[in-house]
């Protein structure tokens, strides 16, 4: 149920259009969202969304910004939650969570990556921004974990990079697509995932 529109605050209504927006994609994807339906959703005035986000395209770009944004934080996370574990167990946990994270919300890692907003050409600067961004910092771990011989250094760190966030990437559209449709071995597929990325331990 909605919250009623004298509840907010000013600085709490672009959080709570972005939550209802996703709500409204997940029920019945993207074609189902609209700014009338998320002022309607939200209970607010037809013109509040606009205050925020100039039209749909530009509350979809941020909605996947967000998801950028939360894949990034649990990645300076990881060892601060762990303390003491070595990288190769921090790797690990990064990889189980990034397929959750996609398997759990599917609405925003397909705006993340998804033809929606990249192939129609329609990302907007902050977006394009963080997305670099974000694979700028897997890059950065990717060449800590090849000078800890932990990945390959037989490949450019770039490379590696990629073809890792690859591996990832492919994981998570077969669970999202329901081409595979056992989700209960999601961890057993992230932990062989990263037995296939890694070197073997010492």
């Amino acid at each position: 149920m909605s919250e009623n529109k004298s509840t907010y605050h000013h600085g709490d209504l672009p959080k709570v259009l972005l939550q209802n927006a996703t709500e409204l994609i997940r029920e019945g994807g993207i074609k189902a969202l609209s700014m009338r339906k998320l002022a309607e959703r939200t209970d607010v005035s037809r013109t509040a969304p606009y205050h925020h986000f100039k039209d749909k395209n530009e509350l979809l770009c941020a909605i996947a910004e967000q998801g950028f944004q939360r894949q990034d934080q649990a990645l300076k996370n990881l060892s601060v939650e762990n303390p003491g574990q070595d990288n190769r167990q921090l790797f690990e946990r990064y990889v189980l969570a990034y397929i959750r994270y996609a398997y759990e919300n599917p609405e925003t890692y397909d705006l993340m990556f998804g033809k929606e907003i990249w192939k129609l050409g329609t990302a907007t600067e902050s977006l394009k921004q963080i997305s670099r961004t974000s694979f700028r910092h897997w890059v950065d771990w990717i060449e800590q974990l090849q000078l800890q011989d932990i990945v390959s250094k037989q490949d450019s760190t770039l490379r590696v990079a990629q073809a890792s966030w690859a591996t990832l990437h492919g994981l998570c559209r077969l669970l999202i697509d329901g081409i595979y449709l056992n989700p209960e071995d999601l961890e057993e597929m992230g932990k062989t995932a990263v037995r296939m990325l890694t070197t073997p331990p010492n």
